[in-house]
Parts: structure tokens; sequence; C-alpha cells
């Protein structure tokens, strides 16, 4: 049983390897996209967490249908600058700014319909 459950997690866990999951985030286009107006999508991520990475496919997604939205990531561990700045404290974290503003946060949320619906109730 414990061999089966080992070659479940790796399994899962190469799935999670195979997103091309990058950090995007920097300040310039933040400010920038702030100041034309655009709606900003956050999320934070680590790059073993399966959460994260059933976040990103939806994101991805969402860049194709959301064209005037301005989509940033970046990997929670390795920017702690970021996640002071923006008040992020934990992976699978989606904020979305507009007009200079958060008006949207969640954690963990990996329903489609949910990210779809939060991000055109904001744009």
């Amino acid at each position: 049983m414990k061999k089966i459950l080992i070659i479940i997690f790796v399994l899962f866990s190469f799935n999670s390897f195979g997103l091309d999951k990058t950090t995007t985030f920097t300040n310039e286009i933040f400010l920038k996209a702030q100041l034309n107006g655009k709606t900003v999508v956050v999320n934070s991520w680590n790059k073993f967490c399966m959460t994260c990475s059933k976040q990103i496919k939806i994101l991805e997604e969402a860049k194709n249908e959301f064209k005037n939205v301005i989509f940033l990531s970046y990997e929670q561990e390795k920017y702690k600058n970021i996640s002071e700045l923006l008040k992020i404290d934990y992976w699978t974290t989606i904020v979305i700014y507009k007009d200079n503003k958060e008006i949207y946060r969640s954690l963990g949320v990996t329903k489609k319909n949910d990210i779809f619906k939060a991000i055109k109730q904001n744009m």
C-alpha cells in the first residue's frame, strides 16, 4: 500500500512540474497597468504546490479570454519582497487590483468558474 501511495504522489507531482511557472511580476509592469486603469490579476505560487498548478492552468486560460486584463505571477518563496509589497502571506493567493485598489482576494481557489467569475465581476 505504501508503494502505491508513493507512486501516486510521484505521478501527481510530475504533473505539477510540467507547467511553465515563471515569475512575471515586476513593480514597473504592475504600477504602469494601475496607472492605465487596467485590471491586474496577481497570483503567488510555489513550484511543488499542486493547488498552484491547478490555478496556473486556469489563469493561462483566463489570459486568452480576458484580453484587457494584465496577469502577473511570482514564486512566493523566492520573491519575499513582492509578498511584502502586496501583503500576500500564502501560496495559492489570487489578488485582483483595479484603480490602484485591491478589490478581490482568494486563497486556494481551484474552480475555473469561481476564478473566471471573480475576474469578470472586477473588470
